[in-house]
């Protein structure tokens, strides 16, 4: 997505380290692309995670893309607030296009060369699209809330923390108004994404401390 922004941190850069130390090896020996999902709540760090990882895989001399789950929402992010408005049920998986997002990474998995997305362009409330040349990239991140429930991975991460844990980072991202009504759509949100969290290979804590499960 164009025009995200990103408050990178210690804590962040902490558990991409600790991520890799544990897959650097499995990544290494597989032949093929490699695909990790990092999900989680909103303002959990997601994205500042995938940045960081991507980063310390470029010392190991591998090169990564990370793919964001909010490009492939249905609608672009100003008309989807106004549409929970409409009808605060509306708010899910249903409001994001999860099939497309797996049938792209299983394109990838199956050595497709040019993939094509879709890309959010933030300030315009647009969506367009973007083709990823997949030669020369080892190694795919995606990250969003739903992407623990994604087929075509390798490797799940998920991050620990609630909605209640992650407001003071939601507010200094600053993306959305912090108001009673983001409050109800986090919530049903957390309802939806705290049920993914047994499906996870990774657990990053809400300390950021990372907690291999398989």
């Amino acid at each position: 997505m164009i025009g995200d922004k990103l408050i990178i941190k210690e804590f962040h850069t902490k558990a991409a380290k600790e991520v890799l130390d544990i897959l650097i090896e499995t990544i290494k020996s597989k032949k093929g692309k490699f695909i990790i999902t990092i999900a989680g709540e909103s303002g959990s760090g997601k994205s500042e995670i995938a940045f960081e990882l991507s980063r310390l895989l470029k010392t190991q001399s591998i090169n990564s893309f990370i793919i964001q789950q909010d490009d492939y929402f249905v609608y672009p992010p100003k008309t989807n607030e106004e549409m929970r408005k409409i009808n605060i049920h509306n708010v899910g998986m249903g409001e994001v296009k999860l099939d497309l997002l797996d049938k792209n990474l299983e394109m990838i998995l199956h050595g497709s060369k040019k993939v094509y997305k879709p890309l959010v362009i933030f300030e315009e409330d647009r969506v367009t699209e973007e083709g990823i040349n997949t030669f020369g990239i080892d190694v795919f991140i995606v990250e969003g809330t739903y992407t623990t429930i994604l087929k075509n991975a390798d490797i799940h991460i998920f991050i620990d923390k609630t909605y209640v844990d992650t407001k003071k980072s939601r507010s200094e991202r600053g993306r959305e108004t912090q108001d009673e009504f983001l409050e109800r759509i986090l919530k049903i949100e957390h309802g939806i994404i705290s049920k993914q969290k047994m499906m996870a290979d990774i657990i990053i804590t809400r300390n950021y401390s990372v907690e291999k499960l398989y």
